[in-house]
């Protein structure tokens, strides 16, 4: 039988052909298989998950199931089994390997002699008992069964010494599943792929969305900024997102960097001077060697240069001192200083001046050196500078 259909035949409808006619009933796995899971929901919608709880009791190697719904997808041919737990189930483990510990499996479990020969048609919940052994894992889960949870048993484990410690031995498995379309409430430890490019997953309060190979975070639409905490990863370069601190960021494909870049600038209250006649970094009476500002350039590969000073000429009106910047890369001169493009002022009184021009042709996302040099227009005239000041801004 290549194809079948539900509430079609004239003969009856089988089992099989209502399994395997579960259109849109789950999450797609396959074009023609779902998604094994419990069924989200609780009382009053306050909680993820409810259904198919395991509490376990203090002292005891007991604990009970709660009620639950979920489906549990087979092979194509078998189809997807729903199934209802209706009443609570109490399961009670067995003791403690004298010598070893051993992790126990916790499954709801269909069980289907058309298929499997064992002799029965029944779902229940069941413990899959592990190995113990030094370094204990926990057992397969049987054909047509879902995990739900797994109990780590310690050795020498009994009622009488203590029973299970079921919040540190208890681990929460259970997957979810949801009609095709809707949105998968599920943890973060999730690996499962999503079925289709398109389907939705909401993991610790964020919306992702799957792209045909990855979960991508989806917290607004294309075009949207994510708001702070929403997203780790970019979904696609050009995406902005709003920082911890406040500020815009956009992904350039690996990594957040800024939105806006913002300038460079760095400057220096403490007053040298020089009687240099060619220009030089270094100023005499003060701490400051050199004063220097590392600036990126941006895209454009262009740059504003803003520099100036509090410029006196020391007894002297007829000198000139000279302030101008050098741009290195690396042990590379871009830009040597020269009188043209300098800040400069002469006399005895002093006087702030600052000037500013555009540097192009630089490489884009270049680290660049930005220096502050100095000079007199005479050797006998002792040139004082002072709030010496830097700036670069990038610019188109």
């Amino acid at each position: 039988m290549n194809a079948r259909s539900a509430w079609l035949s004239p003969d009856g409808q089988t089992r099989g052909d209502t399994r395997v006619t579960q259109v849109g009933a789950v999450t797609p796995v396959t074009d023609a298989k779902g998604r094994s899971g419990v069924l989200p929901g609780s009382e009053g919608g306050q909680y993820r998950l409810t259904g198919l709880w395991l509490a376990g009791t203090a002292g005891t190697m007991s604990a009970t199931m709660s009620v639950g719904r979920a489906v549990i997808q087979s092979t194509i041919a078998r189809g997807a089994y729903p199934v209802a737990v209706t009443e609570p189930v109490t399961l009670t483990f067995t003791d403690g390997n004298p010598q070893y510990g051993r992790i126990d499996l916790v499954v709801l479990r269909v069980y289907d002699h058309d298929h499997d020969g064992l002799g029965r048609y029944e779902a229940v919940v069941e413990i899959v008992e592990g190995e113990a052994k030094a370094l204990p894992v926990a057992p397969d889960a049987p054909d047509a069964s879902l995990p739900l949870f797994t109990v780590a048993v310690a050795a020498g484990l009994s009622a009488g010494t203590g029973g299970i410690a079921w919040d540190t031995a208890r681990t929460d498995l259970r997957p979810t599943t949801v009609a095709v379309g809707g949105i998968l409430p599920t943890r973060s430890d999730d690996t499962a792929a999503g079925g289709y490019p398109g389907a939705y997953r909401e993991v610790a309060d964020v919306l992702q969305r799957w792209n045909g190979s990855a979960w991508v975070p989806y917290p607004k639409a294309v075009g949207g900024i994510a708001p702070a905490g929403a997203v780790s990863t970019g979904a696609y370069t050009g995406q902005y997102r709003d920082s911890s601190t406040g500020t815009l960021q956009r992904w350039n494909g690996s990594v957040w960097a800024p939105a806006v870049t913002t300038p460079w600038f760095t400057s220096s209250l403490d007053a040298g001077s020089t009687t240099s006649t060619t220009y030089t970094a270094a100023l005499v009476e003060t701490t400051v060697t050199a004063l220097t500002l590392n600036f990126t350039a941006p895209g454009t590969g262009a740059v504003l240069l803003h520099f100036g000073a509090r410029i006196s000429t020391k007894d002297n009106s007829t000198a000139t001192a000279f302030m101008a910047p050098q741009i290195t890369q690396g042990s590379t001169v871009v830009f040597t200083p020269n009188d043209e493009y300098a800040a400069s002022y002469g006399g005895p009184v002093a006087g702030s001046v600052a000037t500013m021009w555009r540097l192009y042709g630089l490489t884009p996302g270049t680290v660049y050196t930005m220096t502050a040099m100095h000079r007199s227009s005479d050797a006998a005239v002792t040139c004082w500078f002072d709030n010496i000041f830097m700036r670069v801004d990038p610019t188109a």
